[in-house]
Formats: structure tokens, C-alpha cells, sequence
């Protein structure tokens, strides 16, 4: 059965958070909202679901029309039963594509192929804010910018060597420090196979100074895109465009701010680390707790209660009165 929001979005991806923990300091990192809660649940939280926890959230959601589920942390490799948890959600009746997002530092080839091959990963996206050192260390955080620079183009050609495609290589640009680095992201991008997925900067609070000093406007780059490419491809989920260049490169443009078009299209619902059902990224005061529940084994509670996050999902960006999708 196929679940739709009150503004009737159907909702067929699950984000889950797996940890809150991470080998890296990125400075835009918005820990999936997880650490933003308003309420100081996170910290009556002492440890993070379990595989089977996670695959009785999962199995519920299968239910109602999820298809595709996406992996995040934190870090999600820092688990050391990540593996267990990938293939528990794989395994689940109705969940066609199970992928993963992963800043690559610790995607070797033993754990690529076991992700691939045991527990069926089906594709992965890298984080890999630039390919300079000085840049990278900027944004990263990490005091050895070479050395971790090194692994995680690694990772990325294990991942694409082993079948993890399309693997996607994820650019969240910001002004004055990596924008001017795109069309070197895109030939490396190219080069190693991978697709380069270019997102705009996403302030939980839309009027923080970070975002200020660091938003970059895309349109420039997207009509450059346009005048290169041999094909647009508009995406279901969130209307992302993707650009098929006339070099054999593809750019995905991630737009969700003060974006109604990409709101109003998106099929998401997160789940945090915390045992949080989180109907929008952009908000966070309307985080449905479940944990609880989930370990007194009230499984009829959980999904009542993922049922009442769906109905709160709500468009943070909406169409003003009178236009028309």
C-alpha cells in the first residue's frame, strides 16, 4: 500500500541516520537534525538502535510503500556492524534499493566489497567537498588533508569498481572557498565514472550567519550546465535536474532552499539515530519519538506513530496562494 502525505506526496525513500558519530568535523554538517532537537531528547539517548531495531522501523515503512532506503550518519562505516545492518535492511519484503551515504575515509576495498557482495549495498554516495588540500582541510576539519584526501579517492574507485553504481560523488559548494572548483569536480568526477551531485547549502535556520557568509547562488552554474548538455533529465524525487554534458559528464543540481518545486516533491521521511521519526530536514519541532515504544516491543505503537509523522510532514518551502505546479 502506498502512503501519501497530506499534501499528497507519496512517501517511498527512508533516510536513516545510523550514528551521530563522525572521523570528520565538515562545517556544514547538519547531523541529519538529529542534534537539533529543541526538547534535549538527544541527550537521554545512551546508544544508537540496534540492526534489529533499525529493520523493524524499516520493515513497518516497507508496509506503507517504502522502496528505497538511504543509509547516513554521522559516519556510517564507524559502526562496526554496518554490515549486518545493510544486509538486514536488504533483506526486508518490498525495499528494492538500499544505498549509503559515507564521506569515504574509511571505504576500503575489504569493506567495499563486502557492502557490494555480502551485504548488498546497492549504490553509495561520497562526500568530497574538493580535491585540494587546503580547500578539503578547510571544510573537512581533518588535521592530515593529504592522507585523507588519498583514501577517499580510494574509496571511490573501489566503490566504483566493485558495482556500487552509480556512485555519486557529493559537492555541497560554498562561496569563496570551493565554487571556483567546479569544472575541476566535474572532469574528476568524470574521470573516475562517478556523477557529480552539486548541493546548495542548507541552514536548519535559514537566517544564521553561516549561511550568509557561505551560500553560493547556483543559477550561474546551472545555465552553464544547460549550455553544455545533450540532455536534461528532471528527477522524480525533489524535480532535480540532471545535466548529461557534451563530454560524457553528469552533474545532478540539489536545490532545496527557499525552493517550492523541490518541496513539494519530495518523497522523504528521516529517521534519526535517536529513534526519531523527522518528517523535514528544515524543521525541528515536530520530531516523532518512537524508541521508546520500539523497545518495550509496542510495535502497533510505532506505527501508529510513524503514520502520525507522516501526516506532519509538511512543504518547509510553499507555494505562494494562487500558483500552479
Amino acid at each position: 500500500m502506498q502512503i501519501y502525505d497530506t499534501y499528497g506526496r507519496p512517501i517511498t525513500n527512508l533516510r536513516v541516520s545510523v550514528t551521530d558519530k563522525c572521523n570528520l568535523n565538515c562545517l556544514y554538517c547538519h547531523k541529519e537534525g538529529a542534534m537539533e532537537d529543541a526538547d534535549g531528547y538527544k541527550d537521554k539517548l545512551k546508544d544508537s538502535m540496534t540492526p534489529n531495531e533499525i529493520a523493524k522501523v524499516v520493515e513497518i515503512a516497507s508496509r506503507y510503500g517504502i522502496r528505497k532506503v538511504k543509509i547516513t550518519g554521522g559516519e556510517p562505516l564507524l559502526r562496526g556492524d554496518i554490515l549486518d545492518i545493510v544486509g538486514k535492511i536488504k533483506s526486508i519484503t518490498g525495499i528494492d534499493e538500499v544505498s549509503m551515504v559515507t564521506n569515504g575515509v574509511l571505504l576500503t576495498k575489504e569493506i567495499t566489497f563486502k557492502l557490494k557482495e555480502f551485504a548488498g549495498l546497492d549504490r553509495v554516495n561520497i562526500s568530497l567537498p574538493s580535491i585540494r588540500e587546503k580547500s578539503y582541510k578547510f571544510i573537512s576539519g581533518t588535521s592530515k588533508p593529504g592522507e585523507t584526501l588519498r583514501k577517499v579517492i580510494r574509496g571511490i574507485k573501489y566503490a566504483v569498481d566493485v558495482g556500487l553504481n552509480p556512485v555519486k560523488i557529493n559537492m555541497v559548494l560554498l562561496k569563496g572557498v570551493n565554487d571556483s572548483e567546479v569544472d575541476e569536480a566535474i572532469n574528476f568526477a568524470r574521470e573516475n565514472n562517478a556523477i557529480l551531485q552539486l548541493i546548495e547549502l542548507q541552514s536548519i535556520n535559514v537566517d544564521d550567519d553561516f549561511y550568509r557568509d557561505y551560500h553560493y547562488d547556483m543559477r550561474g552554474i546551472e545555465e552553464e550546465l544547460k549550455s553544455k548538455s545533450v540532455k536534461i533529465v528532471l528527477r522524480d524525487i525533489h524535480h532535480r535536474k540532471q545535466y548529461f554534458l557534451d563530454d560524457g559528464s553528469i552533474v545532478e543540481v540539489v536545490k532545496p532552499m527557499h525552493n517550492t518545486d523541490f518541496c513539494m516533491n519530495c518523497k522523504r521521511l528521516r529517521v534519526t539515530f535517536s529513534g526519531e521519526f523527522k518528517p523535514c530536514l528544515m524543521r525541528t519541532d515536530n520530531h516523532v519519538h518512537f524508541l521508546s515504544a520500539l523497545r518495550e516491543g509496542n510495535m502497533k505503537r510505532v506505527e501508529k506513530l510513524f503514520l502520525k509523522a507522516i501526516r506532519e510532514r509538511k512543504p518547509f518551502f510553499q507555494c505562494p496562494a494562487g500558483c500552479i505546479h
